[in-house]
């Protein structure tokens, strides 16, 4: 099937979008907002909408449109002045929103969100409902990281990552990433610049992984790595990934056409149920659990559980029902999962046979498996 063909199916069948808008997409020359660009964007996002499909838009630009509020010539550098110039920019951003919106008829609705949201399943599946109840509305969710309180703990890193665990966390079938890049270029053969953008990439291997030389923008925190990184989250799940220009006149309009434009990175193998998605890709582990080659090959190869004969090894304090890494012998993680034991009683288990189990344990409830199959995700390698 040609490219071309390959794309126009992809778009034909993505009926959930999520959009991602970087920093240096919505500022002017001189760092502040162009007002132009966001009145674009929204005509854009309802014309798509027009179509029977829903957007939800992952946008950056806060800090951006603080600096050009606070006088700012360049992003700050210290957290405590780049959260303030968010919490200016913030407002100004939404209200930017709202005015091109409403124009159609349309409200903006502002979600600020921490990593920390994404760790509790009751939190998670609260975002998830509230999202899709503003679909029902007519309300174009818009969606940042809340900068004004995030820290190194619980920030996302860019909005790149968190449009990935937004587009897994409603099981959108194309995340569109809109970048000051159109997309992954090869390597001029002289070394000096980039050709063409890549315009299919059916696998995010190494080879097209080893294609990026990552840079940050003036404004934004992201560069290609970080894109291919959340792609690969996507991607993973059963979604696509569009990586293209924001700059260029009308980008999601020319998406939507099936036009060639930008990097399209193809969906590997089948949809992932969203349990699984926040399991394997969301919610970070409160641990790990070091298994031996056999207990890896039998999750890997033979979709099994994870029993406490193939356990080495615990790392860190969970409890039962909490989110672990599992790593094979060497502390490389391989998957995720959700556990049926705390430390305590994993260590305790540890390389025993199933029938020794309830010997080892005070408690009557006692699990065949540490991790089961059905709370298992294999990790995208």
């Amino acid at each position: 099937m040609s490219n071309d063909l390959v794309r126009a199916e992809v778009i034909h069948s993505s009926r959930t979008w999520v959009v991602k808008v970087g920093s240096n997409v919505l500022a002017a020359a001189d760092g502040t907002l162009d007002h132009d660009r966001v009145r674009h964007l929204a005509d854009e996002i309802v014309a798509i909408q027009s179509t029977g499909r829903r957007v939800a838009l992952v946008s950056s630009g806060a800090v951006g449109a603080g600096m050009g509020q606070l006088g700012l010539k360049k992003r700050p550098q210290d957290l405590p002045s780049i959260q303030a110039a968010a919490a200016v920019g913030q407002t100004y951003l939404m209200r930017a929103y709202e005015d091109a919106f409403k124009t159609h008829g349309y409200h903006a609705a502002q979600i600020l969100l921490t990593h920390s949201d994404f760790d509790s399943r009751v939190r998670y599946l609260n975002m998830r409902n509230t999202i899709h109840a503003l679909f029902r509305f007519q309300a174009v969710p818009i969606i940042n990281e809340n900068d004004t309180v995030s820290v190194d703990e619980i920030k996302f890193g860019d909005n790149d990552q968190l449009a990935a665990m937004v587009a897994n966390l409603i099981q959108a079938e194309l995340l569109v990433i809109l970048s000051s890049v159109d997309g992954l270029c090869r390597p001029l053969p002289d070394g000096q610049g980039f050709g063409e953008p890549l315009s299919l990439i059916a696998r995010l291997d190494e080879e097209a992984l080893g294609l990026v030389t990552d840079s940050r923008s003036s404004l934004g925190t992201g560069g290609m790595g970080s894109k291919l990184a959340s792609a690969r989250l996507v991607t993973h799940s059963g979604g696509s990934v569009i990586i293209a220009s924001g700059k260029r006149p009308k980008p999601l309009s020319t998406i939507l056409e099936g036009s060639e434009v930008g990097t399209l990175i193809l969906a590997e193998g089948q949809t992932r149920a969203a349990r699984l998605r926040w399991i394997g890709l969301t919610a970070r582990p409160k641990g790990a659990i070091q298994v031996d080659d056999g207990a890896r090959a039998a999750l890997v190869n033979n979709g099994g559980s994870l029993l406490a004969i193939g356990v080495m090894g615990i790392t860190g304090d969970f409890e039962k029902g909490d989110v672990v890494a599992i790593t094979n012998a060497q502390g490389e993680e391989f998957a995720r999962g959700l556990v049926n034991y705390t430390s305590d009683d994993t260590r305790r288990v540890k390389g025993l046979r199933t029938e020794q189990l309830r010997k080892a344990l005070e408690s009557t409830v006692v699990y065949d498996e540490v991790v089961h199959r059905d709370n298992l995700m294999i990790l995208p390698q």
